[in-house]
């Protein structure tokens, strides 16, 4: 079997070889998609890796650190409707970007379709735990309060995760892609109000399968950093000054009293200027299905900023 409508991106940085052992199981799917690998200025030999080992892939090498935006670019030169993204350490199983294709085929109003993660040890990190096992925030998706039509394959959601989902690409470019600004961390959350803003639904979708092997290369602080503050940016961007006062309370109450979040919240300051200029609240019904997500946010064990 092989299908045409998705193509696959991957972003990387500095992991290669958990970027090859993801591309050999790209390799593998029945689906035989088309993969685009953006190489965020690795220092590792990564480039040369993927040419050598992977001679079929498309690789993208702009020279710098992109983040988030290095999804942008290679979404510019893609043909197929859909876009499937996943990350240097993660890969779609077997079937699962078919099964989406035919969703977002089925359903014109569905922008995206995220699917069930299973989470594996990673070799380079000592375990007990043998088989994988189901990402926390699973069940906050499977859980959405948010109501849907009808005919949404699953669940409804606010957002989604770039690492597990699969987008229309038109949308996905006419709605500007990830936002240079929030670089990378949490930069799904804008992207995905805009497209709701814009008449889109995004859906969870339970017979779609993403396993991930969280790399150990990673700087957990950094990520955090940037979580906070782009959490902070979205919020004062798009939601209504109450709403985005509660967040802001939030966040100053539970986040880790160290660096790392005073950096963050400097930063976030240091963009007001950009953020009053940009800031454009949510139509109501989307405006209100946020805060059908606020509770759930706040008791949530998956999305803690720790690290």
């Amino acid at each position: 079997m092989t299908d045409p409508r998705t193509t696959v991106v991957v972003i990387t940085r500095d992991r290669r070889d958990d970027l090859l052992h993801t591309l050999d199981r790209l390799a593998g799917l029945p689906e035989r998609p088309p993969v685009i690998v953006v190489d965020n200025a690795s220092s590792d030999g990564t480039a040369r890796a993927v040419r050598e080992l992977h001679p079929d892939v498309r690789l993208l090498t702009p020279g710098r650190n992109l983040g988030a935006v290095g999804r942008n670019l290679a979404a510019r030169s893609i043909t197929t409707p859909y876009l499937a993204f996943c990350d240097d350490d993660s890969w779609w199983g077997d079937g699962s970007l078919a099964r989406a294709a035919d969703l977002l085929d089925a359903r014109p109003r569905l922008v995206s379709v995220t699917a069930r993660i299973l989470v594996h040890p990673h070799p380079e990190q000592p375990s007990d735990i043998e088989s994988p096992f189901e990402d926390p925030i699973v069940a906050e998706l499977r859980d959405s309060p948010l109501p849907r039509p009808p005919w949404l394959p699953g669940p409804a959601l606010g957002s989604f995760l770039a690492a597990a989902t699969v987008l229309r690409t038109d949308a996905f470019r006419a709605a500007g892609g990830f936002s240079p600004r929030l670089w990378l961390g949490g930069e799904e959350e804008l992207l995905a109000a805009d497209l709701a803003a814009a008449g889109w639904w995004l859906s969870y979708a339970e017979e779609l399968t993403v396993h991930h092997r969280p790399s150990p290369r990673r700087d957990s602080r950094l990520r955090r950093r940037h979580g906070i503050r782009n959490t902070l940016w979205f919020t004062w961007l798009r939601r209504p000054a109450p709403a985005a006062l509660r967040r802001t309370v939030h966040l100053a109450r539970t986040v880790p009293r160290d660096t790392a979040s005073l950096l963050a919240f400097a930063e976030a300051v240091a963009g007001l200027p950009w953020v009053l200029r940009e800031r454009r609240p949510l139509p109501r019904a989307v405006e209100e299905r946020l805060r059908l997500l606020e509770a759930p946010q706040r008791a949530s064990h998956a999305r803690r900023y720790v690290g």
